[in-house]
């Protein structure tokens, strides 16, 4: 079989633990077998990262600009556990909020759902998309050790060096903690958009939800910027798709969402979506069913596994016993980066191909093969089992037929 040839190349980066033996079988038995695969090649496992000081973290997403696709295996954040386990330099950022702070995305993810397999949540009838904010707040935020006793402040300087602004945050009497976040205007508006335009391109409401009854002015600013967004921009758009904006406090939110039928988008801010995104995909079925895309407002993607690096099975990997790993999530990261690969190349095979290998893998699981995690979800009457070497190789084995 002559392999699809790729015009542009697609930026590859590399990840931790189990994640990282899941990529390597994914590209040799799915990928490389019928691509000629391009890609421009980043390691972030902790080991380089600590090597470069996290530069490549950085080189990583912009190369995402230069090449406007990314694929990523999921990463290790290291705390303090992670630096003496690896003997690391420093306690190195989220590199998923570096990349995220660099290309000012949207982070949109959805749930891979199956007839046999029934949410946790009775009332769910259709996917609940997770929109967020990919942006500032506790993933780019300052922190402190407060050592001793005394006064915490908050201040602004103006570029003239002025102080406009100084308030008094708290008078510690103890030792204790200490963070400053922030956001702009100007990426919450590209928030909005991206959040108002999936709508419509999906034919789906928005909800949005923060809580500015508390956070009045950080959070207020993020419900008044939508609200003009969608005022001047989108409104017409969605009532005349029969389609509803809808705003409501955090709480109320997560209520509304346990009672509802699903089927709309949810917007969260960055912490808020990233609690979310997990409950969501963990209630209709597993982590590693979750889709998941960083869309910039300059035109770049950029696609991973919403999960992180498994690290009790690659323990045991590593002594080699077998794993029953779900490789969904890292397989549809592939699948999308490959298909919008080709969509902005004008190369439809490799579109094609990138459907073929996502429907082989949902075949193979309707067909009652899949891994442990969906076994014990699972209503099949009959399933077998496998571990995670032999559910990629059952679903080579579905998409030879289809190929």
């Amino acid at each position: 079989m002559t392999k699809i040839s790729m015009k542009t190349p697609l930026v590859e980066i590399d990840g931790d633990e189990m994640t990282r033996i899941i990529w390597k079988m994914i590209k040799e038995d799915l990928i490389c077998p019928y691509v000629d695969l391009n890609t421009e090649y980043y390691d972030l496992g902790l080991p380089k990262r600590d090597e470069t000081s996290d530069q490549i973290t950085k080189d990583a997403a912009n190369a995402i600009k230069k090449y406007h696709v990314g694929v990523k295996c999921a990463t290790i954040t290291p705390n303090a556990q992670r630096v003496e386990e690896y003997k690391l330099h420093d306690m190195y950022k989220s590199p998923n909020g570096t990349i995220r702070a660099i290309l000012d995305g949207t982070v949109f993810r959805a749930p891979i759902t199956l007839d046999c397999l029934a949410p946790s949540v009775r009332t769910w009838k259709k996917p609940i998309t997770i929109a967020r904010h990919a942006y500032g707040d506790i993933y780019k935020c300052t922190e402190y050790r407060v050592p001793e006793n005394g006064k915490a402040k908050l201040s602004f300087e103006n570029a003239k060096g002025e102080e406009v602004f100084s308030q008094e945050v708290f008078d510690f009497k103890c030792p204790g903690v200490l963070m400053a976040t922030y956001n702009k205007d100007d990426s919450i508006e590209s928030f909005a958009r991206a959040c108002f335009q999936y709508a419509v391109d999906t034919k789906q409401s928005l909800w949005f939800s923060t809580k500015d009854t508390i956070a009045k002015k950080y959070d207020g600013q993020f419900k008044e910027i939508f609200a003009n967004v969608y005022e001047k921009e989108y409104k017409a758009k969605f009532e005349e798709l029969g389609i509803e904006y809808f705003y409501t406090l955090i709480d109320d939110a997560v209520a509304r969402v346990i009672r509802s039928e699903g089927g709309f988008i949810w917007a969260c801010k960055n912490y808020d979506g990233d609690v979310m995104s997990d409950m969501v995909a963990t209630a209709f079925g597993s982590l590693a069913m979750m889709t998941s895309v960083l869309v910039s407002p300059d035109g770049n993607y950029e696609y991973e596994a919403a999960h992180g690096t498994v690290t009790r099975h690659y323990y045991k990997h590593l002594k080699g016993e077998k794993t029953s790993t779900n490789c969904m999530a890292t397989l549809f990261a592939w699948t999308g980066a490959l298909r919008k690969r080709g969509e902005l190349d004008g190369n439809n095979e490799l579109m094609a191909f990138a459907d073929k290998l996502e429907k082989a893998s949902l075949d193979t699981i309707s067909s009652g093969f899949m891994t442990k995690d969906l076994a014990a979800l699972c209503d099949l009457p009959n399933i077998t089992t496998l571990n995670t070497e032999e559910f990629i190789l059952k679903i080579k084995e579905t998409l030879d037929k289809a190929m």
